[in-house]
């Protein structure tokens, strides 16, 4: 009877049991290479001196701005899109 019941029951249960933790195992490792999230830049130094856009009038922080030197003097923008806007006019 015992015997029975280790041959047809639980071996039976223990070999499915491995065979899911084996395939939960692989699929995790899976899942979590496709669907990760591209890191965020880390966000910058809050506070400090704002200067204005001179493309699109944003205000942006000093620190976080994107520079490029007209005449000697520095000029802040938001972003490369308006740096180049600015190069352009």
């Amino acid at each position: 009877m015992i015997r029975f019941l280790i041959l047809r029951i639980v071996f039976p249960l223990l070999v499915l049991w491995f065979i899911r933790a084996l395939l939960k195992t692989l699929f995790a490792g899976f899942q979590s290479s496709v669907t990760q999230a591209p890191k965020a830049p880390p966000a910058p130094h809050a506070g400090g001196e704002l200067k204005k856009d001179p493309v699109c009038g944003t205000y942006v922080s000093v620190e976080a701005s994107v520079t490029k030197k007209v005449n000697g003097e520095v000029v802040h923008f938001c972003s490369p899109a308006c740096r180049d806007k600015f190069r352009a006019a």
